[in-house]
């Protein structure tokens, strides 16, 4: 595999409190990952437009779709609010287009998610995030992370307490990186759909027969 350049990770998460558990479990997932030897950046959310409110061109929503094609693999962290995701992390998800002048900006990328609640532990908004990461045509691992009762798993300056569940951000992260690894170079050949190819022949034919039509004398 190739190492040319560390794996390039996007985290988004879905919370804009202070003390926003999703950013911290983020920000932990990203500190470790960084380890591993990837390069990470943010999408920063504050002052992103509702979808379709704005049109976009809108400089936060062009923000996002950069730092999407920038990106191999991404980190999704939402708290789970009325048994699902936050209507923060739709919107950013909801921003980035399956297809930008015919490039597909996630499809085939890597994906790892997480969820932060403050009850027992659930997995609700997690089923969401799997959900929404196959309708992006995205790679999403297998394993994922829960941390109930946020509040109690992460120390005053935001660092996540020795437990399992910051165990299990290891495993997710390292898995996430290893992938990220493996899929390099292979996008082209695993994202090749025939029902792609025989669009694309049926529209040469008909251009063919266009131009041919064109160039009759009438």
């Amino acid at each position: 595999m190739s190492l040319s350049h560390q794996p390039r990770i996007l985290f988004l998460y879905g919370s804009l409190r202070e003390r926003s558990y999703s950013r911290l479990l983020a920000e932990e997932a990203a500190r470790i990952i960084q380890d591993f030897g990837a390069e990470v950046k943010f999408f920063d959310p504050r002052g992103l437009p509702l979808h379709g409110s704005e049109p976009d061109t809108h400089p936060k929503v062009q923000e996002l779709r950069d730092l999407v094609l920038w990106s191999e693999g991404q980190v999704w962290s939402s708290p789970e609010m009325h048994g699902n995701i936050s209507g923060l992390l739709k919107t950013q998800i909801d921003w980035i287009p399956l297809s930008i002048n015919a490039v597909r900006p996630t499809q085939g990328k890597t994906l790892a998610i997480m969820q932060v609640s403050g009850g027992s532990q659930s997995f609700n908004a997690l089923n969401t995030l799997r959900v929404l990461g196959r309708w992006m045509r995205m790679f999403t691992i297998p394993n994922q992370s829960s941390v109930p009762k946020a509040y109690q798993e992460f120390h005053d300056d935001g660092t996540m307490k020795d437990s399992p569940y910051r165990d299990r951000v290891v495993d997710v992260m390292e898995e996430l990186y290893k992938v990220t690894l493996l899929m390099r170079g292979q996008l082209d050949y695993l994202t090749d759909r025939y029902s792609e190819r025989k669009a694309a022949h049926a529209q040469q034919i008909a251009d063919i027969v266009d131009r041919s039509i064109q160039a009759t004398p009438q």
